[in-house]
């Protein structure tokens, strides 16, 4: 399931916190999940979350694995003309949002090899068996990754570069016709 939770009350709950037997322990999972929300409904949310009761402190652990929001601008155009917003996206591997019993919230990440996640963002990369001898990644590759990051990194930059001339040509032409359709 994409989300699981799981509420515990009582004397099991005192392994979390000693508030949890009274209050209880929230813990929710939220596994592979990706959605596309409107900055209007960020924006509208808030009165739904005020309240003039103070709640009772409920410690929670809320863990998010692999998870993709993108957010997307739908407030109305200030000039026709322009190109519109462009949508951000929010990548989690690994985040852990606890709350303790002084009802404080924590905001934890897993910590992974930094050459385990370069090998896992490329999966169509291959290493050859012999050069992982049950420990790990032979010293020739461990020599590549910082030249590949390099050149990953100047990749990127490119990249924006055309993309920033690629914006800057459409809203040149949507200058002198606003119906244009790329």
């Amino acid at each position: 399931p994409e989300v699981s939770v799981r509420l515990e009350v009582g004397p099991g709950a005192a392994r979390h916190s000693p508030l949890a037997v009274q209050n209880g322990f929230l813990h929710m999972l939220v596994h592979s999940y990706t959605a596309e929300l409107f900055m209007s409904f960020l924006t509208n949310l808030g009165p739904f979350l005020e309240d003039e009761i103070i709640p009772e402190v409920m410690p929670m652990e809320i863990e998010i694995v692999n998870a993709k929001i993108t957010l997307k601008d739908d407030s109305p155009q200030v000039y026709p003309t322009s190109p519109g917003p462009v949508p951000i996206t929010l990548a989690v591997d690994h985040v852990i949002v606890k709350r303790r019993d002084d009802g404080v919230f924590c905001l934890t990440g897993q910590q992974r090899q930094g050459v385990v996640l370069f090998f896992l963002a490329f999966k169509e990369q291959t290493v050859p068996a012999e050069c992982v001898p049950a420990g790990g990644i032979c010293g020739s590759q461990l020599k590549e990754v910082p030249e590949l990051q390099r050149e990953l990194q100047t990749m990127k930059i490119a990249l924006a570069e055309a993309n920033m001339d690629k914006a800057r040509l459409l809203q040149e032409i949507r200058k002198y016709n606003p119906l244009f359709q790329l």
